[in-house]
């Protein structure tokens, strides 16, 4: 009995882990594929709301779901206010707006105020100077509703448009096609966790945990990313580059003429002699005073050398008087 009870079992896990394997598999296909046509997507969408509450996209008809080229083209325009796709649509948006302002800190706050008013946020804020230009960059968060409205506020109120750049990404068959892949993996997690409590032998506990941690993490991974799409398509995404207005640059003056232009051509050229001679008399002073020293050194040893070596030569050569007498002294005694 324990033989065809263990056999049941493991012939129940076999189907399971097919059926898991073949549902794996249409996702999996799904992802793959070229884009599916709004009729399965509608279908899709229908079945995920009345499930889950509708995480995902709201469902529309094929009549009603606009074409995505023709959005598009209506989304690539740089000026003008943007068209706002209908709610069936998942839709990122994306801007950035360059603006002169004559005080840039000033306009900074503005454009705080503009965003948050309409419900947004600041995602980042960078500021800078560039010789005598002021920079800053602030990246807002703006609910999609707003979005249009904000982005023309921004571009009028702060200063003098230098450009504007947007963009929009059609993600709803992505949506879709997570939302789906959340909904099997659900499924699937928990007909395992059912039949967990059915296994009694210890190498079914040990599989059946081990397919529960691998579909766990699936189910995490798409979970993570369906969230950070509605993100991206709940809030639009503005770039606003604050620039200062450079300073004026100095017009050049007229050189002077005639006697006066002479005069401070003179002036300036006998300045510029003096401070070249008082620099060089500056950078000579130094070695001018050390050689000073010594030379006063080398004079006193030169006088005190001189005397020393006159001596000896008075002692030896003597006077005519001298031998005179000295020849008067041999001749007396002989007499």
């Amino acid at each position: 009995m324990s033989i065809m009870r263990y056999g049941t079992a493991m012939t129940a896990v076999a189907l399971l882990l097919g059926l898991v394997a073949a549902c794996g598999g249409s996702d999996g296909s799904t992802s793959s594929e070229a884009v599916a046509p709004m009729p399965a997507y509608d279908s899709a969408a229908r079945s995920a709301a009345g499930s889950s509450g509708g995480s995902g996209v709201a469902a529309t008809s094929p009549a009603q779901a606009p074409d995505a080229d023709g959005a598009a083209k209506d989304l690539s325009a740089t000026t003008g206010k943007i068209a706002i796709a209908p709610a069936d649509r998942a839709i990122i948006y994306t801007a950035e707006v360059s603006v002169q302002a004559s005080d840039v800190a000033a306009a900074s706050d503005r454009a705080k105020q503009i965003v948050t008013a309409a419900g947004g946020y600041v995602a980042d804020e960078k500021s800078s100077t560039e010789s005598t230009t002021a920079i800053a960059v602030l990246t807002f968060k703006i609910p999609t509703a707003r979005y249009s409205d904000v982005l023309t506020q921004l571009g009028r109120d702060l200063g003098k448009r230098l450009s504007q750049h947007q963009g929009s990404q059609d993600v709803t068959e992505e949506v879709a096609d997570v939302d789906s892949r959340v909904k099997s993996a659900q499924v699937t997690l928990d007909q395992f966790r059912t039949l967990l409590t059915k296994a009694t032998k210890i190498g079914e506990v040990l599989e059946v945990e081990r397919e529960i941690s691998t579909r766990e993490a699936d189910l995490e991974a798409l979970q993570a990313r369906q969230k950070a799409l509605a993100a991206q398509t709940t809030m639009a995404t503005i770039t606003l580059d604050l620039r200062g207005r450079p300073a004026a640059s100095p017009k050049p003056k007229e050189p002077d003429n005639g006697f006066v232009g002479g005069l401070k051509t003179g002036w300036k050229a006998l300045v510029k002699a003096v401070a070249v001679g008082l620099t060089v008399l500056g950078v000579l002073l130094p070695w001018l005073v050390l050689a000073a020293i010594a030379w006063g050194v080398f004079a006193v040893a030169r006088r005190r050398v001189r005397p020393r070596r006159a001596e000896p030569r008075t002692a030896e050569i003597p006077q005519p008087v001298e031998r005179a007498e000295a020849a008067e002294e041999e001749k007396s005694p002989s007499a």
